[in-house]
């Protein structure tokens, strides 16, 4: 096995033995705070499609377990591989192939940063969107979970982005879906199929993205409120004037003193208002000129003011610059504070007061404490959760948490993916017609069922295997 995937690679470019295992390894995890490091058996580093396939054609023939790895900072244990499976890491196929200025794409391969694409596309006075907090992150890694972030209420998630892709299938076949084109009525959507797959379907290995136009000038406000109640309720007054925020976040006052104390930064807000304040609203406006910002900016604060903000501030750049980097940077904070575990879930953006009413009482239940944030703007609830005891369980309040957030109409998931940490919630709380189906869709992709088991899908249950040939092989 190892002699096959180094005529593929190259004896520099496969790793395994202490290479994969020891202290200095970083293939064995992502940052999801509930999954188990597990160290692969091997790790290849392809530079090209043609070495993808190749790789998996040797992984299919020896029935060895692949999982896809990008730059590993995905929140769902998606990029954890299983014992003596292999790890197909694309940390070096990171080119940007082209940035087309006329049909507003980017072609890039799936090793490619945001931060690398963020600054290729500003020399061309564009911008690719979608940020989810970290700039490390790659774009294979992005399109495999479906990333979104703070911008998607204006601009959407990753796969409103993905126009195209080329893509690797388990038996080795290289295919290509979608292109530049901006809408398609031919097919079925397999570029859509695979984005947020998690890898369980295919390997990306280029991606075509949407790109725009890059606005020059930005505004920040934040507006603290008596309650969490108050900021959600204000959400829909806000969307509902045009208003067309490129940020609309609630944060709780335990996750802003979070962020605030991490960073050390000081927004100005007078101490009066800041004790009396459980809760912030934080929105960015942009625009292409001064004159139309300000005057957004203006009725911005009228509406605030009329939905019972305690006061509006309009920070200054560099203060506004710092608490959004912060605010992107939630998740490192409330991690520094002790938390066991923590999740994203998505309702529909009415139900978010709702939501976070059952997610205290959860709490108050189990004895665990839940701090919160989100995208307000689209039901995107971040939520926090701290036990009373420092290695405390927390899979109860997780898992009653997950339902009361589909009991509301909402999902598991609405941006980091179920990867290994959700896949038992999800499968017990979706609807089994759904989940037949999906293993199904599986099966026709991934016969052997070879890509990311026990990601997104529970292994099938014993008896149900799809038929697989070969004899299983150790590395």
């Amino acid at each position: 096995m190892l002699g096959a995937l180094e005529a593929v690679v190259g004896p520099r470019r496969l790793h395994h033995g202490d290479a994969v295992s020891g202290p200095a390894s970083d293939w064995s995890h992502d940052e999801a705070l509930g999954v188990a490091a597990q160290a692969p058996a091997a790790v290849v580093e392809p530079v090209s499609a043609d070495e993808v396939a190749r790789v998996l054609a040797v992984a299919a023939t020896h029935r060895v377990p692949v999982t896809a790895r990008g730059s590993g900072t995905g929140l769902s244990g998606a990029a954890v591989p299983v014992p003596g499976g292999l790890v197909v890491s694309f940390g070096r196929m990171d080119r940007i192939l082209e940035i087309d200025t006329e049909n507003h794409v980017a072609v890039v391969e799936p090793g490619v940063t945001l931060e690398q694409l963020d600054e290729a596309t500003a020399e061309h006075g564009l911008c690719y969107p979608v940020y989810p907090g970290e700039y490390g992150a790659s774009l294979g890694g992005n399109v495999a979970t479906n990333a979104g972030g703070m911008r998607a209420v204006r601009y959407g998630v990753t796969r409103n982005q993905v126009l195209g892709l080329q893509a690797v299938l388990p038996t080795g076949e290289v295919i290509r879906t979608g292109g530049k084109v901006l809408k398609a009525s031919t097919g079925y959507d397999l570029t859509q199929l695979i984005t947020g797959s998690e890898g369980t379907l295919a390997l990306v290995t280029e991606a075509t993205l949407r790109i725009y136009p890059r606005l020059p000038h930005q505004v920040t406000v934040l507006a603290p409120y008596a309650s969490v109640d108050e900021v959600t309720a204000a959400v829909p007054r806000v969307l509902g004037e045009g208003v067309a925020p490129l940020v609309l976040e609630y944060l709780d006052r335990a996750t802003m003193d979070a962020i605030t104390d991490l960073t050390g930064l000081d927004l100005g807000v007078d101490a009066g208002v800041r004790a009396h304040a459980e809760a912030f609203l934080l929105v960015v406006l942009e625009g292409r000129g001064t004159a139309r910002l300000e005057e957004d900016t203006a009725e911005l604060g009228g509406l605030l003011d009329g939905t019972g903000a305690i006061e509006t501030y309009v920070l200054p750049g560099p203060a506004a610059r710092r608490l959004v980097e912060a605010r992107e940077k939630a998740f490192w904070a409330v991690r520094a504070r002790g938390a066991r575990e923590i999740v994203d879930i998505v309702v529909p953006r009415a139900s978010v007061p709702e939501l976070l009413r059952r997610a205290t009482g959860i709490a108050e239940r189990h004895g665990a404490r839940i701090a919160g944030c989100g995208h307000a703007g689209d039901g995107n609830v971040h939520l926090s959760v701290f036990s009373a005891e420092p290695d405390g369980d927390v899979g109860d309040v997780l898992h009653n948490l997950f339902a009361a957030g589909a009991a509301l109409g909402g999902l598991i998931s609405g941006e980091h993916g179920v990867g290994r940490g959700k896949a038992a919630h999800f499968a017990e709380l979706t609807d089994p017609a759904v989940l037949a189906l999906m293993r199904r869709l599986k099966q026709a992709f991934d016969p052997g069922g070879l890509l990311n088991p026990g990601v997104l899908l529970d292994p099938l249950p014993e008896g149900d295997e799809p038929a697989r040939g070969g004899t299983p092989c150790p590395l």
